[in-house]
């Protein structure tokens, strides 16, 4: 079974296209949905944040995600000690959904791919593109945060134009039809 990284920058679509994979009844696995469950459930990833970042990043039981945003993204080094925790448990997780999950692939949505080196892990790499205006709107909606908090998450990730090339597909997220048709296509090469 092929696993497949799905990669792009924050807002750029990649959920979307996602659910786009689910449709055609591909297995599919978000790293961020996974993050943010086992941040709130996993006994041993709790301990870990909350050595780092204080006891009181949770409240009732529950991770401050906004107070825990204006931390790292304005610190890299905060950002790159918090990844080191949570990224061993989000692969731990998607080993076991590996081993229940089959299949001719497996779409795996991962947003820094490339930052944290996991390349190799993939069998195929597809990158989700969108203008950085529409990102950045996107973004804004959806999370209920500035345009600067947007463009700071933004300014730690890689820039599109130094991965294109390491990447066997790329979906440039402009209009629904047109993705919809992208994702039938690489699904159709994927299981040839």
């Amino acid at each position: 079974m092929k696993i497949v990284g799905l990669t792009g920058g924050i807002g750029s679509g990649k959920s979307t296209v996602l659910k786009q994979f689910e449709d055609l009844g591909i297995n599919t696995y978000s790293a961020d949905k996974a993050a943010k469950k086992l941040i709130n459930s996993d006994e041993d990833l709790i301990e870990s944040i909350k050595s780092l970042f204080g006891d009181n990043i949770y409240d009732n039981n529950i991770l401050d995600t906004i107070k825990l945003s204006k931390i790292v993204f304005q610190d890299s080094h905060k950002l790159e000690s918090l990844n080191s925790i949570v990224h061993p448990a989000v692969a731990k997780d998607f080993k076991s959904f590996i081993k229940t999950n089959h299949g001719d692939y497996i779409v795996k949505e991962v947003a820094i791919i490339f930052e944290t080196n996991t390349e190799d892990n993939y069998d195929k790499i597809i990158l989700v593109r969108a203008p950085i205006e529409d990102r950045i709107k996107r973004v804004v909606l959806r999370d209920n945060i500035t345009k600067d908090d947007v463009i700071r998450r933004v300014n730690n990730q890689i820039d599109d134009s130094t991965i294109i090339d390491k990447c066997d597909y790329i979906i440039d997220n402009n209009n629904l039809i047109e993705l919809k048709e992208k994702v039938i296509n690489i699904h159709k090469d994927l299981i040839s």
